[in-house]
């Protein structure tokens, strides 16, 4: 196998080529955040299990032949451009392992419940204290000192406590739907406050200890809600953000529903008019100014959908369109992928699996001088670059195959 750090000049379309990174985290976001940085050429390292892996390998399905038996769409989506190196911290000397390898990282980061890491011995304390370079990032349900420091905490935990969920659930029949928004949005500011950990770094030539939660990552994400309470009085419900934004989801003749944001601009409110060529609605003292029609926005609502019901989706889009409406179809996944724009913007890409076949990758979301990342990876097989890793930290030939014989790898 070829070193799996390759040692060639930093490129412009990779910030972080060069920055290596051990990923000690399963499921999301920890697993989110290694996906940021490897998508911005670090090396991220995922520690795993040896014989089990990241809980995500075996979550989701397998496909009908099995093909994808530990390697199901879950593990898939948060893991491409990682290398997959496995160990076993329980054992001692997969924990002295460990510390070796931390001596030669940039970034450690992991989202262990609090003071996991501490009782085996890799807490920031003391990895730094042989790598004070070290950028040591923990992501948490809850803080590690707080009430909740003993609690479990997944996507919908974090949704829940922040009053996030509360936005977004019908109180008439409150159901979770929709994608984990907790966990990305956790990963991300992991991403951030890591890179920010390495900017200073470079300033001071220390590293940092970066700590996130799932409440404060959440809490941050929506601003608006805590200004609207404490500046305004208004607790903010399912509804209102809709309702100041002017925004409507409405089902058409065909069944397919069509998407529609005014915001305060108020020539689309106009052109809304327009377009339905329904102007008794524009003069109905309800909807006289953008006020009322927050204020009777439910109302609004009701009055528009029947409009809305006697056409098909694609007649409408085309109304809404000529009159310059911001409005866009409803899409379900599959119709994302065949959406004109997406196909544009070049996001997926097919790839060729040794094992595994034809699997369709995303690239990242970013471009750097037009550019996405630069020879993606795909997603590791369980320990699939452990031999190679270990010798690219130093580790020599013969105590890598006691390592494998011991089963500590």
């Amino acid at each position: 196998m070829t070193d799996p750090r390759p040692q060639d000049a930093p490129r412009k379309a990779d910030p972080l080529h060069g920055i290596r990174v051990l990923e000690l985290g399963q499921f999301i976001a920890a697993p989110y955040a290694g996906l940021a940085l490897a998508d911005l050429g670090a090396e991220v390292i995922k520690i795993e299990r040896p014989g089990e892996g990241d809980p995500f390998r075996r979550f989701g399905s397998a496909g009908q032949d099995g093909r994808f038996a530990g390697y199901t769409h879950n593990f898939t989506a948060f893991n491409r451009n990682k290398r997959s190196l496995t160990l076993d911290l329980s054992d001692p000397r997969g924990q002295a392992l460990l510390r070796t390898l931390a001596r030669q990282a940039d970034v450690v980061l992991e989202n262990y419940r609090p003071g996991v890491l501490r009782r085996l011995g890799f807490d920031y304390d003391t990895l730094r204290q042989e790598n004070p370079r070290l950028v040591y990032c923990s992501i948490t349900g809850f803080s590690a000192d707080g009430p909740y420091r003993d609690r479990p905490a997944y996507d919908a935990v974090g949704q829940s406590v922040s009053g996030m969920l509360g936005t977004l659930l019908d109180p008439d029949n409150p159901r979770l739907r929709g994608p984990t928004l907790t966990d990305q949005i956790t990963g991300m500011q992991a991403a951030a406050g890591i890179l920010g950990a390495l900017l200073q770094r470079e300033r001071t030539g220390e590293g940092a200890r970066v700590e996130v939660t799932m409440l404060d990552s959440s809490i941050y994400h929506m601003p608006d809600s805590f200004t609207a309470l404490t500046q305004s009085g208004l607790a903010m419900d399912s509804e209102t953000r809709a309702a100041f934004s002017l925004s409507f989801a409405f089902r058409c003749a065909d069944g397919a529903v069509i998407g529609i944001h005014l915001s305060s601009t108020e020539k689309f409110w106009h052109a809304l008019l327009a377009a339905v060529e329904r102007p008794e609605i524009g003069q109905d003292p309800r909807f006289a100014d953008r006020n009322g029609r927050i204020r009777h926005f439910s109302a609004l609502v009701e009055t528009l959908r029947p409009v809305f019901a006697a056409r098909p989706r694609a007649e409408w889009l085309d109304i809404l369109i000529g009159h310059d409406v911001p409005a866009a179809p409803v899409h379900g996944i599959p119709e994302v992928m065949e959406d004109p724009e997406v196909r544009h913007l070049g996001l997926f890409h097919e790839v060729e699996h040794p094992r595994r076949g034809r699997l369709t990758m995303m690239h990242r979301a970013i471009r750097l001088d037009g550019q996405r990342e630069q020879d993606p990876l795909l997603p590791p097989e369980l320990g699939e670059h452990t031999d190679a890793l270990l010798a690219s930290f130093g580790i020599a030939p013969e105590d890598i195959a006691a390592l494998r014989e011991q089963k500590v790898i």
